[in-house]
């Protein structure tokens, strides 16, 4: 299941909007991951099954894309770098492209069990 998110919540409200964004952008930057040339939905863990079915319905350039930014990630770890700022994600380019298909299989999971514990009740038809 994905984290609960105060988005909504924040985005309500402009002048919690105003202070949290800032905040919100320094710490993306903080973070690192986007030195590293990855984007935010890389970092999620691919242990659950919800999100090893959303990596296999990720178009094929986008997949074969995460699998670069994962590798490269990698390789600067190994070598103690950081890659070339042209080479950097930018703010504009880390956008959630994992996270749509996550909801949409925990929408889909949540209507299956819906279904499954549906008791279905046969009409009696009383002729006197």
């Amino acid at each position: 299941m994905s984290a609960p998110s105060m988005t909504k919540f924040i985005t309500k409200r402009p002048w919690l909007k105003r202070w949290m964004v800032p905040l919100a952008n320094w710490y993306a930057d903080a973070a690192g991951y986007r030195k590293l040339g990855l984007r935010a939905d890389d970092l999620i863990p691919e242990e659950s099954d919800t999100v090893m079915l959303a990596l296999k319905r990720l178009p094929p350039k986008e997949a074969y894309d995460r699998v670069f930014r994962l590798r490269r990630a990698f390789q600067c770890s190994l070598s103690h770098q950081l890659l070339p700022k042209d080479q950097q994600t930018k703010p504009e380019d880390d956008y959630l492209y994992l996270t749509p298909y996550i909801k949409e299989i925990e929408a889909e999971s949540r209507e299956r069990g819906d279904l499954e514990a549906m008791v279905v009740n046969k009409k009696k038809n009383n002729k006197s």
